[in-house]
């Protein structure tokens, strides 16, 4: 069960309109990278999870990401100002002053429609934990190229929380991550001979030394002491 409080995470203003960055910012609300995904993926892995904990961290961290999503689009529509004027927009989809009456889309900056193909789901909490850390670190890139590119304080402040609310995400799962690092996929596959190798296929030099992966040590079901 989900519910809605009026009030916004975090205030969001601008100083003047800015249909150009308007477009800019629906990366972060219908791409792959953005608010929507997160939100939609953590809960649709979260369906499989059967550890409590875990399963409670995924659907907090979605329930922010949806109100993270509400906060890019307030953004967008108070930079899309308050006239219909595709003129303005200097790169870019132009949705909004053609069908959407100045309202966010859920489309990337370049129109294409957000799609479930985004999503990262295997029921594997290892797998899935990678994912996601790897999707907030991805967003954080795209919320740091989007500070670059306005001077706008107010929208600066407003991406500066969301950026920090990432990076918290971020720390989350990879916590989360260690507490499970010996189930699922890790458990007891890809730790031979063959995992020792490197191949060095690229010349000049070899920058790197064969990897020396190491088995889990999980608890045996039957005598409870450790296993390899």
């Amino acid at each position: 069960m989900f519910k809605h409080e009026k009030n916004l995470l975090e205030m969001v203003r601008i100083e003047k309109s800015n249909p150009t960055y308007a477009v800019m910012l629906q990366d972060q609300l219908g791409g792959p990278h953005g608010e929507m995904k997160a939100a939609m993926q953590y809960i649709s892995q979260s369906f499989r999870i059967k550890d409590q904990e875990i399963k409670d961290l995924f659907l907090d961290i979605a329930a922010e990401e949806l109100s993270h999503m509400e906060m890019v689009g307030t953004a967008i529509n108070l930079l899309n100002g308050h006239d219909v004027d595709a003129s303005q927009v200097a790169a870019g989809n132009i949705q909004a002053h053609t069908q959407l009456g100045l309202g966010p889309g859920l489309t990337t900056s370049s129109g294409f429609p957000w799609t479930a193909a985004y999503i990262e789901a295997t029921g594997d909490l290892p797998a899935d934990l990678l994912s996601n850390i790897a999707a907030e670190q991805r967003a954080k890139v795209v919320y740091q190229y989007l500070h670059r590119q306005i001077n706008d304080n107010h929208v600066r402040q407003m991406i500066d929380f969301l950026l920090n609310r990432e990076e918290a995400h971020n720390a989350l799962f990879r916590e989360a991550l260690r507490k499970v690092q010996n189930t699922g996929s890790n458990l007891d596959y890809g730790v031979d001979e063959h995992s020792r190798l490197y191949f060095d296929l690229s010349t000049p030099g070899r920058y790197f030394a064969p990897p020396s992966p190491t088995p889990p040590v999980f608890q045996n079901p039957r005598s409870g002491g450790p296993q390899q």
